[in-house]
């Protein structure tokens, strides 16, 4: 395998590795979660306003779509970095 395609779990992480850790721990925080659901709550609240439209359909959709697609790549390099180094502590206790 090619050092490009390798983790590297040393002091230094990459800009990706570090921005993906941050937003993974706010995305899971209480605040994110009460955002999202004030965000909910008020396109609901504003239904009957704009006459429950397909544009005021397409809003919550496509929102929620975007935010779905980039945080599956978060989660995901997350999960790698952490399955590495999970593989990594097995195979020094294996070792000793």
């Amino acid at each position: 395998m090619s050092k490009k395609g390798r983790f590297h779990l040393s002091g230094r992480h990459s800009i990706f590795d570090r921005f993906a850790g941050a937003i993974t721990r706010l995305a899971g925080s209480p605040g994110a979660f009460a955002s999202a659901l004030g965000i909910v709550v008020v396109w609901a609240l504003s239904g009957p306003s704009l006459g429950f439209s397909e544009t005021w359909q397409l809003v919550i959709n496509t929102g929620t779509t975007i935010v779905t697609f980039l945080m599956v790549f978060l989660i995901q390099q997350s999960q790698n970095k952490d399955s590495m180094a999970l593989h990594i502590k097995l195979n020094e206790l294996i070792a000793s």
